[in-house]
């Protein structure tokens, strides 16, 4: 090989010096078998201090050994050169410079091709030696004792070396990670991130510091565990990398405790998004359906709110350990269509539970049931049929969670929760949100479903109150309409009324009682029958309502507009006093519909007023419109704006009142209109 070829590894690459050599900067000697120094190498000059054209042909002893250890070194040179046998220690030389050096040497005898015998001496200064002796010593012990997890890979990221910790965290024996990749020793880790990190930090240099790793290792393999590993590249003293050096903290601890932590946070926040969206209105369905929305997918992927029907229809929910459960579902939600949606009972829809079916256990005792393993014997016992229990099976439902709704310590139903999609099943955490949320709103469905049957009593009570169908009176053609609020607002005391009045005389009234509720309902009540006995008293209007306004003044300090109008066919003509009411519109045909200029005078049991009582002309063809202000008022128009909208609408006198009634109902009042609307029109007739 010449002087300029490169040496070659086993497979063909040159082969990379090492630096060690370079730090211990060994010096190399060669006597002759007199002891003369023959060959004189760079390092021996630094290490002894005379330059080569100095040092070749002196005899050595002579040169850097003092007088009083001759002897000894006559006697060791003999030996290596006589029998061969080399020699190893540390003698103390004589430098150029007068001082003397401790140096490490190694000495062995050496034989050419014609036969001389000639004296190899490898020297380093001993102060060196030491203290890269030392360093091993300490880098060994160090890596050996630390609690921390360490190891070496190669350039192919093969396991060079593993400190006992390192096998602990990955549950393998140090010796059978030599020579392999992690993703051999560790399959169940990210191997291709965490081999993509290895070349990183190999091709640029650059330490990664505290990267997180989630896994499992053989130690064990049944639990999650988190590390901060961090890679440093090893590079020779000529900045040639070796490999990557790795260290491991098993930081499980405190990641279990940011879990628990983001677990917490994610319960506050999720109670705190039901807080603010569960109850908005107090509408039943609507509230039920605001739960199972919070519910998925934050903790479900299908979420029902069931309730007892015996709860719904105001009856006791009590139940035995041997009857069935009928079970009307409000809300049906889920993360998306499909077979675990369909295998839902349908909103509305009300269904008999046995008395083996988990939901019934859960709303009989008024405790959660909790399957976190769904099996496919358990199916039966979660759907509502044997049909339902397939599609279940087909969705993948894994893990099942029921959970009592109680308010004011009567089991109002449950709420069900399934999982299909996250493959988490539930956990106590899981089971501590959904109690927080069911107790939540079980009180905001319990307000809802008692205003709703007060509402429903308050409605019929109402509707009782209003006659069902206008009666047939002389000369006129009546059409009327009574529309309670929006669902979410209680019943109001609007009414109309058409009494027939001697001398084919027709009294038509339109009021409204202030405030809502069953009280509101009751008042209309008696206010209507008072209407009706002093009308048939033939009274003047303003009369009338003077005899109104005292008996108003007595229910408990109630409040109510009303406008009372007497039609008389004869004359053709209405004779009207208005107690704080919106006017009443009139159509004619040939002229534009007009509101009608009538005192407004002051409400009923305000007192002290007097009212007045106007003559309009009503002919044949012609029509009067009452109304009470759920049918115009809304927040973002003003008054007048909505009654010439009313007006414009009532553009065609020919047309049917009935159709009249529906245009305006469906134009003007919406259906979540927070006042109920009562509606009255009357068409002049020719006299038969």
């Amino acid at each position: 090989m010449g002087a300029a070829e490169a040496p070659v590894a086993e497979g063909g690459g040159p082969v990379r010096p090492s630096g060690l050599l370079d730090m211990l900067r060994v010096a190399s000697v060669v006597l002759d078998s007199k002891g003369r120094i023959v060959l004189w190498s760079p390092q021996a000059e630094e290490l002894f201090g005379y330059p080569a054209q100095e040092a070749l042909g002196q005899y050595a002893a002579r040169l850097v050994v003092h007088e009083e250890h001759f002897q000894l070194i006559r006697k060791l040179f003999a030996d290596v050169m006589e029998t061969g046998q080399s020699w190893a220690g540390a003698f103390p030389v004589r430098v150029k410079d007068g001082s003397t050096r401790l140096v490490e040497f190694r000495n062995m005898r050496l034989m050419d091709d014609r036969g001389d015998i000639y004296a190899l001496g490898l020297a380093a200064d001993r102060s060196t030696v030491r203290r890269l002796e030392r360093d091993l010593a300490l880098s060994q012990r160090i890596v050996h004792q630390s609690p921390i997890g360490l190891a070496v890979l190669d350039t192919e990221l093969r396991y060079v070396s593993v400190n006992p910790a390192l096998a602990r965290i990955n549950g393998v024996p140090p010796e059978e990670h030599v020579g392999r990749r992690m993703r051999d020793i560790l399959p169940m880790l990210d191997n291709d991130s965490l081999e993509a990190a290895f070349r990183r930090v190999l091709e640029t240099g650059a330490p990664l510091v505290d990267r997180s790793s989630v896994g499992r290792t053989p130690a064990d393999p049944d639990q999650d565990h988190a590390w901060s590993m961090s890679l440093y590249r090893l590079e020779d003293p000529m900045g040639r990398p070796l490999g990557v050096a790795m260290s491991v903290v098993d930081t499980t601890e405190q990641h279990r405790a940011a879990l628990a932590a983001e677990t917490a946070r994610r319960r506050l926040t999720v109670i705190a998004d039901a807080s603010a969206r569960i109850g908005t209105t107090l509408e039943l369905e609507r509230t039920a359906r605001e739960l199972a929305d919070v519910a998925v997918p934050e903790l479900a992927d299908v979420a029902a709110v069931d309730l007892l029907d015996a709860v719904v229809e105001g009856r006791p929910s009590m139940l035995s350990p041997s009857e069935p459960a009928l079970i009307r579902a409000l809300a049906v939600r889920a993360e998306q269509d499909g077979e675990a949606l369909r295998a839902a009972d349908p909103p509305g829809k009300l269904a008999r539970y046995g008395p083996d079916r988990l939901v019934t256990e859960c709303v009989r005792t008024g405790r959660p049931v909790l399957v976190p393993q769904v099996k496919d014997e358990d199916l039966p016992r979660i759907a509502r049929s044997p049909e339902a229990a397939v599609q279940l099976g087909r969705a993948g439902l894994h893990s099942y969670l029921a959970v009592p709704l109680i308010a004011r310590g009567e089991v109002l139903g449950a709420l069900d929760l399934k999982r299909t999609r996250n493959p988490v099943p539930f956990g106590e955490d899981d089971l501590l949100l959904a109690r927080e949320l069911a107790s939540r709103a079980a009180v905001q469905i319990d307000n809802a479903r008692w205003y709703q049957n007060a509402r429903n009593t308050a409605l019929t009570l109402q509707r009782s109150l209003l006659p069902s169908h206008p009666p047939v009176t002389t000369g006129l053609e009546v059409a009327s309409r009574y529309q309670p609020a929006g669902a979410t607002s209680e019943v109001g005391g609007d009414w109309f009324d058409v009494i027939p009045l001697e001398g084919g005389k027709t009294a038509l009234v339109v009021g409204d009682v202030m405030g809502s509720g069953i009280g509101a309902a009751a008042t209309m009540g008696r206010l209507r029958t008072a209407t009706a006995t002093l009308a048939a008293l033939d009274l003047d209007p303003a009369l009338l309502l003077e005899h109104l306004d005292k008996i108003t003044s007595g229910l408990d300090h109630s409040i109510a507009t009303c406008v009372y109008a007497v039609h008389d066919p004869q004359l053709r003509q209405c004779r009207i006093a208005n107690a704080g009411h919106l006017p009443p519109a009139r159509v004619r045909a040939g002229h534009p519909p007009e509101l009608l200029d009538l005192p407004t005078g002051v409400p009923l049991g305000v007192g002290g007023v007097a009212f007045s009582t106007t003559t309009v002309d009503l002919a044949p063809g012609e029509e009067l419109v009452f109304y009470t202000d759920g049918l115009v008022e809304t927040r973002h128009h003003s008054l007048d704006e909505r009654l010439d909208f009313l007006l414009s609408l009532l553009d065609d006198p020919a047309r049917p009142l009935e159709e009249t009634c529906d245009l305006l109902l469906r134009t003007l009042h919406h259906p979540d209109n927070h006042d109920d609307v009562a509606l009255l029109i009357a068409r002049a007739q020719e006299l038969t």
